[in-house]
């Protein structure tokens, strides 16, 4: 999805307040590996304004040493964020939502995986995530917004593709999820999974062709015919966002 037509829809979603604008540097893409930039909707905590900002797919905790950890940190598993040393924090005052077209996933044996499109009832699916400003310790350089999706138990449309799916954020819980005044915990996390399920009962999938590339083709439903092979990364890959140029943040965190 372009941004120009996330922006047109943005008024029916729950995200209405924060997707004014695009980010500063975004461009429209269909294939987004992690460590690239998300476009991320969050309250400011001491001002209580919206954003809707850059964020490093992969989340760095402020007193990480390196930006990028030697553990995966683009993904955090609902059922332990609120108590991993990493994600605690983030739960419980620095929540965010993630607006996707939708995302990939694939089946298959190692030797023949195939790629899926998944996209939600409505044209932004919103997921729910986490983040955290981050930068080198010691230094004086500018802060860096960092991010990670949750996922919970696949159920619903996802249970045919992967064990696992993100948490996809129900629309009556988003106020709550962006509010830095609740204090977030387990049972919030699990109040978001729970709604979660009902979302993915809704969802649409669909094969489609190996992701090499960019643009709109790769959502293309696979011809009967045809039979991809590709090997699939070892993560999610989301589509509706690529942002050019990932630039970190001037303020500290907040």
């Amino acid at each position: 999805m372009d941004y120009e037509e996330m922006l047109r829809v943005a008024g029916d979603t729950a995200l209405a307040e924060w997707l004014t604008a695009a980010p500063q540097g975004a461009a429209s893409s269909w294939n987004i590996p992690p460590t690239r930039a998300l476009a991320i909707a969050l309250t400011d905590p001491v001002t209580g304004s919206k954003h809707f900002e850059l964020a490093h797919w992969s989340l760095a905790p402020p007193w990480a040493k390196q930006l990028n950890s030697k553990f995966p940190t683009f993904n955090a598993r609902a059922e332990t964020a609120a108590e991993k040393p990493t994600f605690q924090a983030a739960v419980q005052h620095a929540r965010c939502a993630i607006p996707v077209s939708g995302f990939y996933e694939w089946t298959g044996s190692k030797e023949r995986r195939v790629p899926h499109a998944i996209f939600g009832p409505a044209p932004v699916l919103i997921l729910a995530g986490l983040y955290s400003w981050w930068r080198a310790p010691g230094s004086d350089d500018r802060w860096t917004l960092t991010t990670t999706i949750l996922t919970q138990p696949s159920a619903g449309k996802m249970t045919d593709l992967h064990d696992r799916m993100p948490v996809f954020l129900a629309d009556e819980l988003t106020a709550e999820w962006l509010d830095p005044a609740t204090l977030g915990d387990q049972h919030l996390v699990n109040a978001v999974t729970a709604m979660a399920i009902s979302v993915s009962c809704e969802l649409r999938t669909h094969e489609v062709r190996p992701l090499r590339g960019d643009g709109a083709h790769l959502m293309d439903p696979m011809p009967r015919a045809s039979s991809p092979s590709q090997q699939a990364p070892d993560q999610l890959a989301l589509f509706g966002e690529e942002f050019l140029d990932i630039a970190p943040n001037e303020r500290p965190p907040r």
